[in-house]
């Protein structure tokens, strides 16, 4: 069976690590091609929304994203939205839920998203 919306992103989280699943259904196919061709770059996301996904040093490649899109409305509540660059134009947007202990998935694309042109 194929993964979903809502469902999480493999593995599961150990202690204090935040379970990753996906907000989207559009973005378990961009996660799948994320990993395809940037596996390494993939895996780092990976670890870093699992274990810090919002630090305080932001970097250009990982940050909170600005303005309208900084936070967005999810599942009834409003959620910091955070970007990491997976690679030159790849990107993938993710909302952190600090109270549940979970990172919403909501874009991964090796392409740059429109949203930010």
């Amino acid at each position: 069976m194929s993964p979903k919306k809502g469902d999480p992103v493999a593995p599961r989280p150990g202690k204090d690590e935040y379970d990753i699943r996906y907000g989207e259904t559009s973005t378990v196919e961009g996660w799948r091609e994320v990993g395809n061709k940037a596996p390494g770059n993939a895996y780092k996301a990976w670890e870093q929304m699992r274990t810090e996904p919002c630090p305080q040093e932001q970097t250009e490649r990982h940050h909170q994203l600005k303005f309208d899109l900084a936070y967005r409305d999810f599942r009834g509540e409003r959620l910091p939205q955070w970007q990491i660059e997976v690679t030159g134009g790849g990107r993938i947007w993710y909302l952190v839920d600090h109270r549940r202990q979970i990172v919403w998935l909501v874009k991964a694309s090796l392409g740059h998203p429109k949203e930010t042109e």
